[in-house]
């Protein structure tokens, strides 16, 4: 398997070279020049099989150039119980006769993120070595919030690697910024960015373009490479609970083989939703990918009118982790879509840039709607979905979650499609732990009390017990307190490489 960049002016090279970059010299995205296809004997085959196995049997063919046997070892190494807390790794709990959420937040952080940033460190040191790699590697991440951490802790004192991590300062939960700030580690650094997540990422993705930072970068020994999504090593291991997903459905007799189930997905960056859409592509029976999006509802406009505006207020809500105007994975998929035709993509992505907004073609259009649906709900309707669903269900979910089974019940009351269908539960309820209490209990249990405070009101509300990556978060010392302008992004850069030499 081979990858190019989604502008045309990088590629074709082998997947090492791809995961090592993390995003195109070209200011493109990688993705796969050919398509995999399973058969339905072979998704009928991970039935018994674990969360281990069938993730060998998704990642295999697009890391060519790796062994099995090196596969193997990364998902192994990756998934196992010192990491995660339940044994199927991404659980399915059944809601009702037609609706499942997949849990993806039983990893060291809470958050779904840990689905792949448990896998792409071993994924990357391996990547360096087989290109014969001699600088050490700089990861720099952009995060509204999960991501950040999930990367810290999947790369904190790996070999010949550094990490940093740049968080919009007011725009995380309080437990998010406290996992972050009180990181450990010898190779770690985080900053926070005055500016919303837009501003962060953006400021990444120019420092990545920017020629002399790279120079600059490499005379201390280092290269860039990226943990956010935009690096497919990110994006590919996500592919695989989609799969998993389909296979426990089957195993309990709520799907026949074959047959078409719907994932909603709480959508930011488009990263989740989009390995859904390369499940798809592979042969997942999926009949609808359905985009649930937040305040900040630039996909739900684009996916219902073919126009991508960022040209419009910066939202914060109760679901940071969706707070984007800017979903950088979309590329991927309109060059997917669009036939692979990188010149067309090229010129959406420059009309974003200048003017902040681009209309793709009717046929494009069409072939986006015939895939995904979407909707929003505001912090009201997500408020109301966290208390709805537990009423309903004895079941607690977190902000974003909510946002999902809000949008989901949308979709049915609109489409009348009752289908066996998946929501993606991307965060612990302790995670976001004060929208969820206050949701669930009366202003004058929750009054006077901060997060941390609520994780154990929670817990006692609830009976489900605090994760131990969220316990005693209080007490730990801060280790990192700087606070940046985002146009003072590359001097902290510069400053962090230069003190790792």
């Amino acid at each position: 398997m081979l990858y190019s960049s989604t502008r045309g002016n990088y590629g074709p090279l082998p997947a090492a070279e791809a995961i090592k970059l993390g995003i195109a010299p070209d200011g493109g995205l990688f993705v796969p020049i050919e398509r995999v296809q399973l058969s339905m004997d072979e998704i009928a085959a991970m039935v018994p099989q674990t969360y281990q196995e069938r993730a060998v049997k998704i990642l295999e063919p697009y890391l060519t150039g790796f062994t099995t046997e090196e596969i193997l070892g990364f998902v192994n190494d990756a998934y196992n119980k010192a990491s995660f807390d339940h044994p199927d790794v991404a659980p399915l709990t059944d809601l009702d006769a037609k609706l499942s959420v997949l849990e993806l937040w039983h990893g060291p952080t809470c958050a779904f993120k840990d689905m792949a940033l448990q896998i792409l460190p071993h994924l990357l040191v391996k990547s360096m070595e087989k290109t014969g790699e001699s600088s050490d590697i700089l990861i720099l991440v952009a995060t509204s919030g999960d991501t950040g951490k999930a990367a810290l802790e999947g790369f904190k004192d790996v070999s010949h690697t550094a990490i940093m991590v740049f968080y919009p300062e007011k725009g995380v939960s309080e437990v998010q910024k406290a996992q972050m700030v009180t990181q450990e580690g010898g190779n770690v650094g985080v900053y926070a960015v005055r500016g919303n997540f837009d501003d962060t990422q953006s400021s990444v993705k120019a420092i990545f373009g920017d020629a002399v930072m790279q120079q600059s970068v490499a005379d201390l020994g280092f290269k860039f490479s990226s943990a956010n999504s935009i690096n497919w090593g990110r994006l590919m291991p996500q592919i695989v609970y989609y799969f998993s997903a389909y296979a426990d459905l089957l195993a309990r007799g709520r799907v026949q083989l074959s047959e078409a189930v719907n994932f909603v997905v709480p959508t930011g960056n488009f990263g989740n939703i989009l390995a859904g859409f390369y499940a798809k592509q592979m042969g997942l029976p999926v009949h609808k990918l359905v985009c649930a999006a937040n305040e900040n509802n630039v996909l739900t406009d684009f996916i219902t009118s073919g126009t991508y505006n960022r040209n419009r207020d910066f939202k914060r809500t109760i679901s940071p982790s969706m707070d984007i105007l800017i979903s950088s994975n979309l590329e991927r998929l309109l060059f997917e879509l669009s036939n692979q035709d990188a010149d067309r993509v090229q010129q959406w992505m420059a009309d974003l840039n200048v003017k902040g907004y681009y209309t793709v073609d009717d046929a494009t259009r069409d072939q986006v709607q015939s895939v995904f649906w979407s909707d929003y709900a505001d912090d009201k309707a997500t408020m109301s979905a966290i208390k709805e669903t537990y009423q309903r269900y004895g079941y607690v979910v977190d902000t974003h979650t909510a946002v999902g089974l809000y949008v989901y019940n949308r979709y049915r009351q609109g489409t009348g499609d009752d289908r066996p269908t998946v929501v993606l539960s991307t965060a612990s309820p302790f995670k976001f732990n004060a929208s969820v209490a206050n949701a669930l209990m009366s202003e004058e249990q929750t009054a006077g009390r901060d997060e941390f405070a609520l994780l154990q009101l929670l817990s006692d509300f609830s009976g489900l017990p605090v994760p131990s990556g969220l316990s005693g978060l209080a007490s730990r010392p801060v280790k990192h307190n700087t606070v940046v302008d985002r146009e003072q992004m590359p001097e902290a850069v510069l400053d962090f490489v230069k003190k790792r030499r």
